[in-house]
């Protein structure tokens, strides 16, 4: 089919896709479930990328709260986007663009420039064809260049807002040939009370899903135990799918573990059957094992890392949880994650600083909790604990050093105290004049140099290194001389921009103005939660501990 001359929407473009929907209620772990398939397709010789719709009004991700969404997940191109895209560059190992990520607002802003412009000749412009168009456009432009593209749909079947989403996979599903296209729902398999896995709330789903034109190929049941044969013939029966393609997705400890389960269950051969790509598929014995091999790679050392934050929500912190998983797996060392919130430590949380091996400090916006990070970083420079600030916590490391070795009394950052006589931490000079919220900071992979000879040489094992930026305020040039004094350095920077800090008197303390952990792959640790945890290990290892004599208060 020719391009629509009116909204310029492509059909030819891209060659295999899989829709990942959800129904019953939404925090099933289809992202999970979606990124799992890529990661064995992807073993199985494909090139695979994946598309995440979030039915939502936000342009992107940018201005919402974490407890509203989770992290904030920045892309190499600067794209504020959903965790999920984070789970789909760990699963996958791709980095991938803002136009990986569809919201509503993103479309319906695109359709309403281009009818303030002119571009719709007068006609009426209307959700059909204009908005799902421009919905396909996008999935379409995202899958260019690659063997499969997996979308997943945000929300659940059913969800008002979902309509034009749902309505467009509608379309698109005529526009291809069968074997094209795969449609896979994935649902909730809950037990009664008397130990029973209930199917009708997979039923009553699938109807939902049937209602609107879309008839399910795959059903992938969430449960806490795999589903028991007759289950899965239930439900095939009353959702008209073969037995065979009902598959089980059980709670795993890891959800690293996800792939290997449903490939256990046969996922990923009836995929590539249905598309017609079983015969393109790598040999069995070909198929690339390194992702089993590093997820089921043995531990044999334990560690315990604090991370002081203010959102008492772990998704809120995804990407560093994930970084400190990954820096375990390259060690073969379980990395315990002790929570401690910034606004309790001094009430119920000190403890758990004291008791952990390593102190993380991550970003964030506001002056809520910053009293505690604060002292947390305080307590890790002065009993020489191993210490990593990303972000704000470099940030509140330089007001510590300023306040507490330079003496300058009430420094901070202007960010959080406009009227601070010693802002150390200062408004970008090219956000003065900016006046909108969303997607207005320093935003996506930037380079930044690295002195050698220095502790961030060390962990990059190189004299620059490249990673993902959030923020609106930096270090101001003018305190720089002053507080390079008394150990601290600045052994990182792009021009004069400082980005990443070290002390000279302490085993390891590091803070990076950026966010390396949204680099951090299970196959790439990221060098400084790498060297974070060699270093935590070195220091436990037996002999070495430090005594509580040691410790200052």
């Amino acid at each position: 089919m020719p391009t629509d001359p009116d909204t310029r929407y492509d059909p030819s473009l891209g060659r295999k896709f899989v829709f990942v929907t959800g129904g019953v209620m939404s925090g099933l772990g289809k992202g999970i479930t979606a990124a799992s398939t890529g990661r064995l397709l992807s073993n199985a010789g494909f090139d695979v990328t994946a598309v995440k719709i979030d039915p939502y009004l936000n342009v992107d991700a940018g201005t919402m709260n974490p407890y509203e969404h989770g992290e904030v997940y920045v892309l190499k191109d600067g794209g504020e986007v959903d965790l999920d895209l984070g789970n789909y560059e760990r699963f996958l190992g791709v980095d991938m663009t803002s136009d990986h990520n569809v919201t509503t607002g993103k479309t319906y802003q695109h359709v309403i420039e281009n009818e303030r412009a002119g571009d719709y000749l007068g006609k009426t412009v209307q959700i059909i064809p204009h908005i799902t168009d421009d919905i396909k456009r996008r999935i379409r432009e995202a899958a260019e260049g690659t063997d499969v593209c997996i979308v997943e749909i945000g929300g659940t079947v059913g969800d008002i807002e979902s309509m034009p989403f749902l309505e467009a996979l509608r379309q698109f599903s005529h526009e291809e040939n069968d074997e094209d296209v795969l449609f896979t729902h994935v649902t909730l398999v809950p037990y009664s009370k008397n130990g029973e896995q209930k199917t009708k709330p997979t039923q009553h789903s699938v109807k939902e899903l049937r209602s609107i034109g879309l008839q399910p190929d795959v059903l992938v049941g969430r449960c806490a135990d795999r589903l028991d044969p007759s289950v899965k013939e239930k439900i095939a029966l009353f959702c008209d799918v073969p037995t065979d393609a009902v598959f089980s997705n059980p709670d795993v400890e890891d959800v690293y573990h996800v792939p290997l389960m449903v490939e256990d269950e046969g996922l990923d051969e009836y995929v590539m059957e249905q598309l017609g790509l079983a015969d393109e598929a790598l040999p069995g014995d070909e198929r690339s094992t390194r992702w089993r091999d590093l997820v089921t790679r043995d531990r044999d050392r334990e560690i315990d890392v604090a991370l002081v934050g203010k959102y008492a929500l772990e998704d809120a912190y995804m990407s560093i949880h994930e970084a400190l998983k990954h820096a375990g797996i390259h060690t073969q060392t379980e990395v315990n994650v002790l929570w401690v919130d910034a606004d309790e430590m001094a009430a119920e949380h000190e403890a758990r600083i004291t008791e952990a091996d390593g102190i993380v400090v991550p970003g964030g916006f506001g002056s809520r909790g910053t009293d505690g990070k604060i002292e947390a970083i305080r307590y890790a420079r002065t009993n020489d604990v191993p210490f990593l600030g990303l972000c704000l916590g470099f940030q509140l490391a330089v007001v510590e050093h300023a306040r507490n070795v330079l003496g300058l009394e009430a420094a901070h950052s202007a960010e959080i105290d406009p009227e601070t006589p010693h802002p150390v931490i200062d408004l970008l000079p090219e956000q003065y004049e900016t006046e909108d919220m969303g997607g207005t900071m320093r935003l996506g992979a930037h380079e930044t140099d690295i002195d050698p000879g220095t502790l961030a040489a060390e962990v990059y094992g190189a004299d620059s290194c490249t990673e993902r930026h959030r923020h609106r305020y930096e270090v101001n040039p003018e305190y720089i001389d002053r507080l390079e004094s008394d150990d601290l350095r600045f052994s990182g920077y792009a021009d004069n921009r400082m980005e990443i800090l070290e002390r000279e008197d302490h085993p390891f303390f590091l803070g990076t103005q950026y966010h390396p952990e949204f680099r951090s792959r299970p196959d790439r640790a990221s060098p400084p939660f790498v060297s974070f945890v060699e270093t935590i290990l070195d220091r436990t290892a037996p002999g070495t501990s430090t005594t509580d004599e040691e410790v200052t208060a």
